[in-house]
């Protein structure tokens, strides 16, 4: 009795294994293309940029010089600028974007006139191309002749240089940046504020609590999934933002608003090939260095709550 138990738990193994082995095909196989995919258009380009990042390469030949275009890239004052102004640029517009998207998801998830109607009206800058708005915003801070300085006049107030002044080029551009993907941040910010049950805030009046405790007891903590998604996107986008600055003051005046990608772009540009790719290199590991220990922050934090 116990053998033909023991060859019958056997079976049902051989059965299940078996079982296993036939089900598990099917993941690997539809893993594949994926992975395919995301090795030719992300691994492959990440090694060999790191390979060429430490060379001296035209298009047709390539000289080892090992880790002196870094080298190189850390003694350049201006290089050293540019990474400054890309670390101030990002948590400037993403700061702002967390701040503002916030108030004005609490604002348009609120009982107002016309809410369908101003949602849509902040959103809509998201749509619209990044070099257009770029354009029409160096127009409308021109010094002499743009509309915001104009409009300054009127009241006896002085022209800042908006691009022109060296200490107010990189925060015009940011604010400018601001004012087009806040939009982006508040949606995500409604949906994070809708998807809380009215029953908190209804026992919460029940006690007595007034619209400033309901926000700060119950909003702010609740909405915290919406925030880490806006933090991250925001900072990404700001470390890694090129054309709003290209096309409002590229680069200038001077290097006073160079960031990492428009100093890779200009060393394109005159033809150090390999030292702009060690920028490159320097950009994705800055941005790794912030995003995935801030990323492994947020979710045990969430995990902890």
């Amino acid at each position: 009795m116990a053998a033909e138990v023991a060859m019958g738990s056997a079976a049902v193994a051989r059965t299940q294994g078996s079982a296993r082995r036939k089900t598990s095909v099917y993941p690997t196989w539809f893993f594949l293309p994926a992975a395919v995919i995301y090795g030719v258009l992300f691994l492959y380009p990440t090694v060999a940029s790191l390979f060429f990042s430490m060379t001296r390469w035209t298009l047709f030949e390539a000289n080892f010089i090992g880790l002196d275009n870094f080298v190189q890239f850390f003694r350049e004052p201006f290089l050293v600028k540019g990474l400054t102004n890309t670390l101030i640029y990002a948590f400037v517009t993403s700061g702002l974007k967390v701040v503002i998207g916030l108030l004005l998801g609490v604002l348009l998830t609120s009982n107002i006139i016309g809410r369908g109607y101003l949602r849509a009206v902040i959103f809509f800058p998201v749509l619209v191309s990044t070099v257009g708005v770029g354009i029409t915003f160096t127009v409308m801070m021109h010094p002499t002749q743009g509309v915001i300085n104009e409009t300054l006049a009127l009241f006896g107030l002085p022209k800042p240089g908006w691009l022109t002044d060296p200490n107010l080029a990189l925060l015009s551009v940011a604010f400018v940046d601001v004012w087009k993907g806040v939009g982006l941040a508040t949606v995500i910010y409604i949906a994070g504020i809708v998807s809380i049950p009215q029953e908190y805030f209804e026992a919460s009046t029940i006690d007595g609590a007034n619209s400033w405790q309901n926000f700060w007891n119950i909003t702010l903590p609740l909405a915290r999934p919406a925030t880490v998604t806006v933090v991250t996107l925001s900072l990404i986008g700001g470390l890694r933002s090129f054309d709003l600055i290209w096309a409002m003051t590229r680069g200038g005046p001077g290097f006073t608003s160079d960031v990492i990608a428009s100093v890779i772009y200009k060393q394109y540009q005159a033809g150090f090939y390999g030292l702009s790719t060690a920028g490159n290199v320097v950009l994705f590991v800055m941005v790794a260095i912030i995003i995935v220990p801030l990323s492994i922050w947020f979710n045990r934090r969430e995990v902890e709550q």
